[in-house]
Parts: structure tokens; sequence; C-alpha cells
């Protein structure tokens, strides 16, 4: 294969990887309430009203901030794709013993959600414990 075809290709293969970020995107956020406390990334956050967004859409990071302002945390994820649109937008959480951790956002309509990566906290109390999901509605904007 010549230079110019090998350019093309690579040029391509940039083209459909500059792409695939654009699917993690929660646009303009999702608004929650949790009715317990929780975990987001190594953070421990009381049971209120959040907003879920990306502070940067270039970077899989979310942020998770009460709506008073006063509680936030960062936490990395990875995006995830469904074969159908989700039914409902949704907050997602998983619980070992008695300690939640958010797990993942989906959003109404979109076959695409992003799953948190789990902290060390969570991972240990993972091998200590049984999972049991469960999920909050939530409203995108």
């Amino acid at each position: 294969m010549n230079n110019v075809g090998k350019l093309f290709i690579k040029m391509g293969l940039l083209s459909l990887l500059s792409v695939l970020p654009l699917a993690a995107q929660i646009d303009n956020g999702v608004d929650f309430t949790a009715s317990f406390p929780f975990h987001a990334g190594d953070a421990q956050l009381p049971a209120g009203n959040y907003r879920a967004f990306q502070p940067n859409l270039n970077v899989p990071i979310l942020q998770i901030q009460s709506v008073d302002g006063r509680h936030s945390a960062f936490v990395d994820f990875m995006p995830t794709q469904s074969l159908q649109p989700d039914r409902q937008t949704a907050v997602t959480f998983e619980k070992y013993g008695d300690t939640d951790y958010l797990d993942q956002v989906r959003i109404e309509g979109e076959d695409y959600g992003i799953e948190i990566i789990p902290s060390q906290v969570e991972t240990e109390a993972a091998a200590n414990a049984n999972a049991a999901e469960h999920a909050t509605a939530a409203s995108g904007q």
C-alpha cells in the first residue's frame, strides 16, 4: 500500500475515534433525588437533590453536585451502550451492606449511558458483600 493510502486509513480511523466520546456525553445534566446517603467515587454524599453533569465534554469525568451547592464530587466514568433506547432517565446505585455507591446514569430515549468507575473503597466493599442494584428516577435537562 502506498503512503497516500496509509494516510487516508489513518485519517479515517482518527475521525472515527474522535466521534466516540460524543456517545458518552450528558449534554445538559441529569437531576435526581437520593433519599439515602451514597458514595460517589471517594466522596460520601448525604441524602438530597443532586445534579450530575460533565463540566468538560472532552473529559470522561462526571460532577455530582447538590442543588444547594454544598456537596460535590467528581467521578471517572466509562461510556456504555445498549441495544435498545432506555425507557426512562435513571441513576442507579449498587448497595453493598448498608452503603450505596453511584453506579450508572441512563438517559431516556438514548442507547448510551455512563458507568461510574468503582473507587478502591467500593471495590473492597464488593469483595466482601453481595450487590443489590436499585435505581432512582431522574430528569434530563
